[in-house]
């Protein structure tokens, strides 16, 4: 019994890890796809978040009700689904503001980096207890890593709209770091893909009247109609209902962490799509992030 009991418990570890390596990956193609589907269809980076949005939660809604598993959430969870909704479009609005006043490459870099440190602290302070030293290696590593891999020196904006940049993604990176913590928090009744599929909708509903006003129109081509199911689909329904099915047996430190795999995958797809090519700064930074992924899937911090 205890051998099975073992077994088991190594296996629900293994597929927590998958889920949130999946996830990862997954969000690392949305960088290339919304960056497609906001050239083809001249359209402002904040209605394309909106879109990834609104498709993501129609589509995981869609998914749950043909699968016979769709009923509306029951009273207590709806304070659960406003909150996740309200993260999900901080967290988008924040990242873009971060874009418009700095560069993608100081946004990305700031957002996600920041968030598993975010987390490692809160962690620390909530538990009165230091994180342990393999989670401030993977940690210290991976944004050491991420730096080399995304830092680029031609930001050509004032040293005003800079800080003002780098505000709002770390806004982005704690709007981001909540999100993982409400989520990481299991609620009776609410499954991870009901929790993408209201959580999208409500957010993309509160971005939805800006992204009106910043032009939302959407030629009616069969290319850009893909497009933007397939980024609605994939690197959105799929990946954050994985992230949060990961989320219900990993800390979230290890949640965090994965997230990094999306700017890493993101520059994987560039270099074989689209010729990018890399320094010998970038490559080293890609090594050193999957090293302290590695270290970080190795020795997790407890849950």
């Amino acid at each position: 019994m205890g051998g099975r009991a073992a077994r088991r418990d190594h296996l629900d570890q293994s597929f927590v890890r998958h889920a949130l390596v999946v996830a990862g990956v997954l969000w690392g193609t949305g960088g290339l796809s919304g960056s497609l589907l906001s050239q083809q269809a001249d359209l402002h980076p904040l209605a394309v978040a909106t879109y990834r949005l609104l498709v993501g939660g129609a589509a995981s809604a869609a998914y749950v009700a043909l699968t016979g598993g769709f009923r509306l959430p029951a009273k207590q969870t709806w304070r659960r689904l406003l909150l996740i909704g309200a993260l999900f479009a901080l967290f988008q609005a924040s990242y873009f503001a971060a874009v418009a006043l700095s560069s993608v490459s100081i946004a990305t870099m700031t957002t996600i980096g920041a968030a598993p440190v975010v987390l490692t602290a809160f962690s620390a302070v909530c538990h009165r207890r230091a994180p342990q030293l393999w989670t401030l290696v993977s940690v210290g590593g991976a944004v050491a890593g991420l730096v080399l891999l995304r830092w680029s020196p031609e930001t050509a904006t004032s040293p005003a709209r800079l800080v003002g940049g780098l505000g709002f993604a770390l806004l982005a990176a704690t709007g981001f770091a909540v999100l993982t913590l409400v989520t990481a928090e299991p609620v009776d009744g609410l499954e991870p893909l009901a929790t993408t599929a209201f959580g999208c909708l409500i957010g993309g509903s509160l971005l939805t009247p800006a992204a009106l006003w910043l032009g939302m129109g959407l030629p009616a081509r069969a290319d850009v109609l893909l497009l933007a199911v397939y980024f609605g689909v994939v690197p959105t329904a799929v990946a954050y209902a994985a992230y949060f099915r990961g989320l219900g047996g990993a800390h979230p430190v290890l949640g965090a962490l994965s997230a990094l795999l999306e700017p890493l995958t993101g520059t994987v797809l560039s270099v074989a799509f689209l010729h990018e090519r890399l320094s010998a700064f970038a490559w080293a930074g890609a090594v050193l992030l999957v090293a302290a992924l590695a270290v970080g899937y190795w020795r997790p911090e407890p849950r």
